[in-house]
C-alpha cells in the first residue's frame, strides 16, 4: 500500500507541468507553467513565422534548454491563437475569449474587464463575480483599434513601434485625427506632417485615437471595473495612459502583457 502511495506521488510530481501556446498573427508566445506550485517557469515570444510549427517547436525548444525541463515531463499542451488548429501535439484547443479571463485573473483575481489590443484584432471581455465569461466583442475587421495603426504611425514618423510611447509623451496639446479609418488616416497623418505638425502631437492623437475607438467598441457590452489591458499594444505605456484617460478608470497591466492569452491555455489545458 505504502508503494503504491509513494508511485502515486511521484506521478503527482511528473504531471505538474504545462505548456501553454498563444499562435497569433503577428506573434507566437508560449508558456511552461508548473501548475502544482501555480509558478510561470518560463515564457518567451516571437514573430509568428511562415512555417508555423518550425516557429513553435523552435521557441518550445529554447524554452527546455533554458529551463532544462524535457518533453516528457510535460502532462498537457494547451493551444491558442489564430493557429491553434495547426499544431497537432495539443491536447487542448482553447479559445482566446477563454484562455485571456485565465491568464490575466493569475494576475489580477478582482477583475471584471479585459481589453486585449493586439497587432490585427482587439477584445473586450466581461466577467461574472465569480469570474467566468459573461459577455465580449471581438474587432478583426478594422485595423483603426489595433495594434496595426500603432505600425502604420510608426513607419510614417520615422521610429520604431517600441518608441512610440516615449515620442507621444512629449506632446504638448492635443491633436483629433478626423478619420476613423486607418487608410483614411495615413493621408490625414501625411498632411500633417506636412504642415510641419510635431511627430510627438501625431503619436499622441493616434493613440487617443484608438482608445476612443476602444471606448466605442466597449459600448455594446456591460463593461465596469476594475479593468485590465493586455496584448501586446499594453507594452506601450502612453497607450495605456490614454485609454485610462478616455476609459475614466485606472487600467491594470500585467508585467508581460503579451503573454496572457498563452498563460490562460497552459492553466486550462487538461
Amino acid at each position: 500500500m505504502a508503494a503504491a502511495g509513494k508511485s502515486i506521488y511521484l506521478f503527482a510530481l511528473v504531471i505538474m507541468l504545462k505548456l501553454g501556446i498563444d499562435i497569433g498573427s503577428r506573434n507566437t508566445k508560449i508558456v511552461i507553467y508548473n501548475d502544482s506550485a501555480e509558478k510561470i517557469e518560463y515564457s518567451a515570444c516571437h514573430s509568428t513565422e511562415l512555417s508555423i510549427l518550425e516557429g513553435v517547436n523552435h521557441l518550445i525548444a529554447e524554452g527546455f534548454s533554458a529551463t532544462g525541463i524535457t518533453a516528457d515531463s510535460i502532462s498537457a499542451i494547451g493551444v491558442t491563437g489564430y493557429g491553434r488548429k495547426l499544431y497537432p501535439e495539443a491536447t487542448s484547443v482553447i479559445s482566446e475569449i477563454s484562455c485571456h479571463p485565465a491568464g490575466c485573473k493569475y494576475y489580477f483575481p478582482q477583475i471584471k474587464t479585459i481589453i486585449d489590443i493586439g497587432g490585427q484584432d482587439s477584445k473586450i471581455i466581461t466577467l461574472t463575480d465569480s469570474g467566468k465569461v459573461a459577455d465580449f466583442v471581438m474587432n478583426d475587421k478594422c485595423a483603426a483599434g489595433t495594434g496595426r495603426f500603432l505600425e502604420m504611425t510608426a513607419m510614417r514618423l520615422g521610429c520604431d513601434v517600441s518608441e512610440l510611447s516615449l515620442l507621444a509623451s512629449q506632446s504638448s496639446k492635443v491633436i483629433e485625427l478626423n478619420s476613423t479609418c486607418v487608410v483614411f488616416a495615413e493621408s490625414e497623418i501625411i498632411g500633417l506632417l506636412s504642415s510641419s505638425i510635431a511627430p510627438a502631437e501625431i503619436a499622441r492623437s493616434v493613440h487617443r485615437s484608438i482608445a476612443k475607438r476602444i471606448l466605442a467598441q466597449m459600448s455594446v457590452v456591460c463593461w465596469e471595473p476594475p479593468l485590465v489591458f493586455t496584448g501586446g499594444v499594453a507594452l506601450n505605456k502612453d497607450m495605456v495612459h490614454c485609454l485610462a484617460d478616455v476609459l475614466g478608470f485606472e487600467l491594470l497591466t500585467p508585467p508581460d502583457p503579451e503573454i496572457t492569452a498563452a498563460l490562460g491555455a497552459a492553466i486550462l489545458a487538461k
